[in-house]
């Protein structure tokens, strides 16, 4: 059975994106410096149909993601944010729900990824993406609005979390809004490089 997971980057205060976010500031003042360990790993550069990067750990720990997805869920702000960002080819290769209250035509991009605009509520999108995931897992990609309301309505199975070596002291907080009886976590599992730590934790219902 198909899993609903989340993989986000952190600061280490925990901070999802900076301040002074939109789309003319994808992530934020510094958001950006977040995901410095991403863009060293040889498979995201391919995603984004570009060369170089390394074959590392955290190389495996990305081709281990991408690998496991395939469907997307994400919100309005996050696709607004990353509809001017995104290069032709989006770092996807799947298709994308995005939950909005915005009716849209679906929006085909190069490299296989399809947005698809889902306007009545998050249950919904992830029904369409559990449908079109061909067996693998979904992906609740942000941003922390999405993702808090999937964590609230116990739809989340479980959670890696990037953490960075770096503050930026103010902006968008991944919990913040969330109640100590909104989500357990179990942590599973460790990994670290000198530019990021992942943890990877299970969600206890």
């Amino acid at each position: 059975m198909s899993k609903v997971f989340v993989d986000v980057g952190l600061s280490l205060d925990g901070y999802l994106a900076g301040p002074n976010r939109g789309p003319r500031n994808p992530l934020g003042d510094g958001g950006t410096t977040i995901h410095a360990w991403l863009f060293k790993t040889a498979t995201f550069l391919e995603l984004l149909g570009l060369s170089g990067g390394e074959a590392s750990p955290d190389d495996q720990v990305v081709k281990a993601i991408m690998g496991r997805a395939g469907a997307y869920v994400m919100g309005r702000r996050m696709f607004d944010e990353g509809e001017v960002g995104w290069p032709e080819v989006p770092p996807f290769r799947a298709p994308v729900f995005v939950a909005t209250h915005s009716a849209r035509e679906p929006w085909r991009r190069k490299g296989g990824t399809m947005f698809h605009f889902v306007t009545d509520g998050i249950v919904s999108a992830l029904e369409k993406a559990k449908a079109a995931a061909g067996g693998k897992d979904v992906r609740v990609s942000g941003g922390a609005d999405t993702i808090q309301q999937f964590l609230r309505a116990g739809l989340i199975d479980d959670i890696t979390l990037h953490i960075s070596p770096v503050l930026l002291g103010d902006g968008l907080r991944l919990f913040d809004t969330l109640r100590p009886s909104d989500v357990k976590l179990e942590q599973q599992g460790v990994s670290a490089s000198a530019l990021v730590t992942h943890i990877d934790y299970r969600v206890v219902r």
